[in-house]
């Protein structure tokens, strides 16, 4: 295993400068502060949304359709700026910007999803973790976006990346994030930082020091699909749980052991919902598995994954559920699908509405519901297990596969353009 590339020690230590404080009314990662698209508390009291809208700030961006972050007073945002992928910090109350730093060069995909950074950073502390749809993976200083250390999937893993033209190596036809981008997000637990990489060859899940970089375990040799990793205790042990591009599985936090390992098989091996951790219970779907949940249990020193329901019906494409009250929210099956509401205990579903597309990013505000249609359509309903019962619509942007962050009564979003800042609560 290599270490990553980091910068002399003495740099490190010749400027001392302030933290980024990082609330617990902040949205610092993928899907929130516990990664389950549940908003933070503060002033999240949402009854109805403004008759009109109107933005604090909006700003000029590039492409990308990575989700926006909000610690510590910042935006962290990333981007594409000439051929770059680019690390943005702005101001939350103005929108002004503070730093920007590019990590990588822009890949050119060939497909409707357009070009920029994909991967939703990462903000803990004074630290803001990148990775690009290339495989480049950064450690930023919150403070002015120089680089801590770093790591390259490509040189450091041996995690070739192909790109999606049809010139592609046979190979590629094993991986969906060594196509179309590294876009499954990390998560950091205690000290440890842990990263898809997706090497078949040198570690699919990679343990490092978050601090240092340093390696602690590599562990694996699926490729990764586009699944965001998620840390929770299961069975009693903590572990991180990652649904690759063949399999999920389970990996001790500390000591890097594989505890178990189930095949899901997809032919476009492009899982991208994020696992849904509740207790002991682990809930998946994809565009070719249908919704399912299992239960994990510890016989002997041993963990066994037994399914406790599955609903073919629901082949979900991009949008990950939330859970509100025993039922779980979120779009149905396909491209041009319904909103559900299905019933977390067996897998029913209660009702469906349709007039959605592809993709809608779905935050949990109480026993509220705020809703972005990837046409940049703002909705707000009732968690109601019995109806769809819509409180307020507005369009709030353009089209957009970027997920909003939502702290503090603030909302931040994005589409191909401009990034935005709106008020929704006071």
């Amino acid at each position: 295993m290599k270490s990553p590339r980091s910068l002399p020690a003495a740099l490190l230590l010749a400027v001392v400068v302030p933290a980024v404080v990082v609330t617990a009314a902040d949205w610092p990662q993928w899907r929130g502060p516990a990664r389950d698209g549940q908003a933070p508390p503060g002033k999240t009291a949402l009854n109805a949304l403004p008759k009109e809208v109107k933005a604090l700030w909006s700003i000029a961006v590039g492409n990308g359709q990575a989700s926006p972050l909000i610690a510590g007073g910042r935006v962290f945002y990333l981007d594409e700026q000439q051929g770059q992928e680019t690390a943005h910090a702005v101001e939350l109350a103005t929108g002004k910007e503070v730093w920007h730093a590019a990590f990588d060069q822009s890949e050119q995909f060939a497909n409707n999803y357009g070009t920029g950074p994909r991967c939703t950073p990462l903000v803990d502390g004074d630290r803001v973790y990148v990775q690009s749809c290339r495989g480049e993976f950064r450690c930023l200083s919150a403070v002015d976006g120089k680089t801590i250390w770093r790591t390259s999937f490509e040189k450091d893993w041996g995690a070739t990346f192909f790109g999606n033209k049809k010139e592609n190596a046979p190979e590629a036809k094993e991986t969906a994030a060594r196509r179309h981008g590294h876009n499954g997000s990390a998560v950091i637990d205690g000290d440890r930082i842990f990263v898809p990489v997706g090497s078949p060859t040198k570690g699919t899940l990679v343990g490092f020091d978050k601090a240092t970089g340093k390696v602690l375990f590599s562990v694996g040799n699926d490729n990764t699909a586009y699944s965001s990793v998620m840390v929770a205790t299961l069975g009693g042990t903590r572990q991180a749980v990652h649904l690759t591009a063949d399999s999920l599985m389970g990996v001790d936090v500390a000591s890097g052991k594989l505890l178990w390992r189930t095949p899901v098989k997809t032919g476009a091996k492009r899982h991208v919902l994020t696992p849904l951790i509740v207790g002991d219970t682990v809930t998946i779907a994809s565009s070719s598995v249908g919704l399912t949940k299992f239960e994990l249990k510890r016989d002997g020193g041993v963990f066994k994954l037994t399914e406790a329901w599955k609903n073919d019906r629901l082949k979900i494409l991009l949008t990950t559920p939330v859970l509100v009250g025993g039922h779980l929210y979120g779009l149905g099956q396909g491209s041009k699908t319904d909103f559900v509401c299905v019933d977390f205990n067996t897998g029913e579903v209660k009702w469906t509405q349709p007039g959605f597309v592809d993709y809608a990013a779905v935050i949990a505000v109480g026993d509220r519901l705020l809703v972005q249609s990837a046409s940049g359509e703002l909705l707000l309903l009732r968690a109601n297990p019995q109806k769809f019962e819509e409180l307020g619509r507005t369009q709030a942007c353009g089209n957009t596969w970027s997920h909003p962050a939502f702290a503090d009564g603030r909302l931040v979003l994005r589409d191909k353009r401009q990034l935005f800042a709106l008020e929704l609560a006071k």
